[in-house]
């Protein structure tokens, strides 16, 4: 397995960047360098000096393998693909002629000129030189329509997206290929237009069978997933095993793009970080830190973030993610540092200058915060942390259109994204406008169902709006997921049902809101309303009186505002209590007087 891992890596790194596919290359690298070099470099096997051995070995009997069997593969699973020998024979002749050729292609790439690199190739018949061809047409008009849409920018006429209409003519031209890297660029333009996303899946996962360590395939395909449940049905259909490194890497990679990691793909992390696998990666540990990230467990995915950036203090991937935790955290001088450091690193990515505008932001300079989201989309128009950055500054600013705009920009990259959905709804909010945001919400909660965040700002919704019943739905929902010392939540299902006049599931969740607040050694202003509220109850139904006169004991003895009430309905509680002891007095002399 090791074996077959090192040479998959090495067969990618050269495949990937012969095609001009540098991303895949350099991630490929990356990971052959994670592995300890024995592992890399292996001893040669002992020479056999014994001749009898030698002639002897196809008398010695067969031994059964102790290792694992092979997992069944799927029915709908693909094949492997394997090129016919003439075939290759024959394309590896015409590589050998075109060489010089392909360099002068993939430098041209290199330097984002794609239109010599077709006028380089025309005359060329290799699948390498088809590849390069196509690919630089991919490019060109990519690059092309990008251009054309931002000619647009802060015209309402800007569609969506850029619109390439060659691709559809590039896909015409690759409808019937069966080599694994036409397949993924197949898969690519299938992903490009509207409506042919499964078919982008199919193929993708076609390519994936005929070259499985082009992580651009990968990647392709985890773009096109849109839930955990559509992951989960795709991972059986992959030509691989699910305890196959490459399929662990994808499910952690693309959990992570739906902001749904969970304590399986953490584990993951830590098995493949292990001695067996790829124990120096950055590249996963960078993976481990974002899980921790959209875990919410910040102090863990901060530790990790600084050990990265201890082993190499110039990786630029995932900075944006280090400095939002910086930023959630208040650690304005971390953050301040972090920020001089990169810039003067490099000024034009944009995760640097997402960094500058979380610094910014923190400082509460939110003009300049927007100014550097806004120059990160111009570097990067996917890319989606400052888009919906950028809206949350506009929300700042209580600039609610310039937000919404934002926000419906991050949702166009990605609406896989529930934070931009999320974002929408906030904004609608500001304007009152409750019914668009409860639409915005209602997405955002689609997308994560177990985000206490997301359940509240729907029942704040339902009650501007006056539906005290659908607040109360949502609020229960939020509660299942709440940290367990959590009383907002609490209090407001209490006021709630204290409107609908249903007072004995008021008084329950103000009992809650008490005895949390008493675990926890509050003060008592947190919780003060809430024992005047049990104790009004259990003094109008005759219900416990001994609790009653706890709450109101603790409220009087305190300097809150409802202290002088508390008084006032400690009297009523002594007179009842008093008149109790009286009741019981008469009822045993009755009964006495009876024996």
């Amino acid at each position: 397995m090791e074996a077959q891992m090192v040479d998959g890596l090495r067969a990618s790194i050269k495949e990937c960047s012969d095609r001009g596919l540098s991303v895949a290359s350099k991630w490929s690298s990356e990971l052959l360098l994670s592995m300890p070099f024995f592992k890399r470099h292996p001893p040669p096997p002992s020479p056999v000096h014994s001749p009898t051995s030698v002639n002897n070995q196809s008398l010695v009997p067969t031994q059964v393998s102790d290792a694992a069997p092979t997992p069944a593969r799927h029915p709908h699973a693909p094949v492997p693909w394997v090129q016919p020998e003439d075939e290759r024979a024959l394309d590896l002749e015409f590589e050998t002629q075109e060489e010089d050729l392909l360099f002068s292609a993939r430098a041209f790439i290199e330097s984002r000129e794609p239109m010599r690199a077709i006028h380089a190739l025309r005359q060329c018949r290799s699948s390498k030189a088809h590849f390069l061809s196509m690919y630089s047409q991919f490019i060109a008009t990519e690059n092309r329509a990008l251009r054309t849409w931002h000619k647009l920018d802060n015209n309402r006429h800007q569609p969506s997206e850029p619109v390439n209409p060659t691709v559809e003519h590039l896909l015409s031209r690759v409808v019937n290929a069966t080599d694994p890297w036409m397949l993924f660029l197949k898969a690519l333009f299938l992903s490009r237009l509207s409506g042919r996303r499964d078919e982008a899946i199919e193929i993708a996962i076609l390519s994936i069978a005929g070259f499985q360590w082009n992580w651009a395939t990968w990647a392709l395909l985890g773009s096109c997933i849109e839930d955990g449940e559509e992951l989960s049905a795709i991972l059986p259909l992959l030509p691989l095993p699910a305890t196959h490194p490459l399929v662990q890497l994808f499910q952690i990679k693309t959990m992570n793009e739906l902001h749904i990691p969970s304590e399986n793909e953490l584990n993951l992390c830590e098995q493949l970080l292990g001695p067996d696998f790829f124990p120096g990666s950055l590249w996963l540990m960078s993976l481990r830190a974002c899980a921790l990230y959209h875990s919410h467990d910040f102090k863990s995915a901060q530790a990790q973030f600084e050990r990265i950036l201890a082993i190499d203090p110039n990786r630029v991937e995932d900075i944006d993610i280090y400095s939002n935790i910086l930023y959630v955290t208040d650690s304005r001088l971390k953050l301040s540092r972090l920020a001089n450091d990169f810039l003067a690193l490099d000024r034009d990515r944009p995760e640097v200058c997402c960094l500058v505008g979380n610094l910014y932001s923190l400082r509460s300079e939110h003009e300049k915060s927007v100014k550097y989201f806004r120059r990160a989309t111009q570097l990067d128009r996917t890319y989606l942390s400052a888009w919906t950055l950028m809206g949350h500054e506009y929300v700042e600013m209580k600039n609610s259109h310039a937000a919404i705009e934002s926000y419906r920009r991050a949702i166009d990259v990605n609406r896989k994204d529930y934070r931009a959905w999320y974002g929408v709804g906030q904004a609608y909010e500001l304007l009152n406008m409750h019914q668009y945001a409860l639409h915005y919400y209602h997405y955002a909660t689609a997308l994560r169902p177990y985000d206490v965040r997301l359940w509240q700002a729907q029942g704040m919704c339902y009650e501007e709006m006056g539906k005290p019943r659908d607040a109360i739905e949502c609020y229960k929902r939020a509660l299942i997921t709440a940290d367990p010392h959590e009383i907002t939540i609490n209090l407001r299902l209490a006021n709630l049902y204290g409107l609908l006049q249903d007072h004995g599931e008021s008084v329950a969740y103000h009992r809650r809101v008490v005895e949390v607040c008493q675990a926890n050694g509050r003060p008592i202003q947190d919780f003060a309303k809430s024992c005047i509220k049990v104790a009004e109850h259990y003094l109008r139904t005759n219900g416990d009186l001994q609790v009653a006169r706890e709450y109101l004991t603790t409220v009087a003895g305190s300097n809150v505002e409802e202290v002088v009430r508390a008084a006032e309905l400690l009297k009523e509680a002594e007179l009842l209590k008093a008149v109790e002891v009286e009741e019981e007095e008469r009822r045993r002399r009755t009964a006495v007087a009876i024996s």
